[in-house]
């Protein structure tokens, strides 16, 4: 009698953006730790209750763990749990050697909270002046490059690198980094 194939483990994402960048990012990272199992990952809303673009880090860490907790609270409401829960919040700053701009990532995986950061890409004083104003790094360079909604795409990091970079590669980057606390949990217990 033939054997039917086995099913692969499902792991459930939840997270804290509809934008498809994040939710691949998600996948992606949580899935190169995962290869053989299914993966559903979906993505739903989840105020960051802070400005549309951050302006601070501190500010950018908060968007991110607001994101996540509200994913994990919404879905316990529902009774419907995910295994990880996920958010990314973009933002800027003006550090030292002039503004940039990265992303906070904030995982939440049986109730334990793990928070990462992206690398910083440099931006024009031109773009951060903008920004200061009140535009939003993606409507920014949507008229600089004449893009449209380049933040569902490779965002400022894929037109600033010309392509080498994108907006998913380094979340993906970030995410996988952020993980490190659950893959090895018996080195990060307290």
């Amino acid at each position: 009698m033939p054997m039917s194939p086995a099913i692969p483990p499902m792991l459930t994402i939840i997270v804290g953006s509809t934008n498809p960048v994040k939710i691949n990012a998600a996948k992606q990272a949580i899935g190169q730790y995962s290869p053989d199992v299914q993966i559903n990952c979906r993505g739903m809303h989840a105020p960051s209750l802070v400005a549309d673009q951050p302006m601070t880090e501190s500010a950018t860490k908060l968007g991110a763990i607001n994101r996540v907790k509200f994913c994990q609270a919404n879905a316990k409401k529902v009774d419907q749990p995910a295994d990880f829960y996920v958010a990314m919040e973009g933002g800027v700053e003006l550090f030292e050697n002039g503004p940039a701009t990265f992303a906070y990532m904030a995982i939440i995986h049986n109730d334990r909270l793990s928070v990462g950061r992206s690398a910083n890409l440099p931006l024009p004083q031109t773009i951060f002046n903008a920004l200061q104003a009140g535009e939003e790094l993606g409507q920014v360079m949507d008229r600089l490059f004449n893009t449209r909604n380049v933040k569902q795409q490779g965002g400022a990091i894929g037109l600033l690198t010309q392509g080498l970079a994108s907006r998913e590669s380094i979340y993906t980057q970030a995410l996988v980094l952020a993980m490190a606390p659950f893959i090895n949990a018996e080195l990060f217990n307290d």
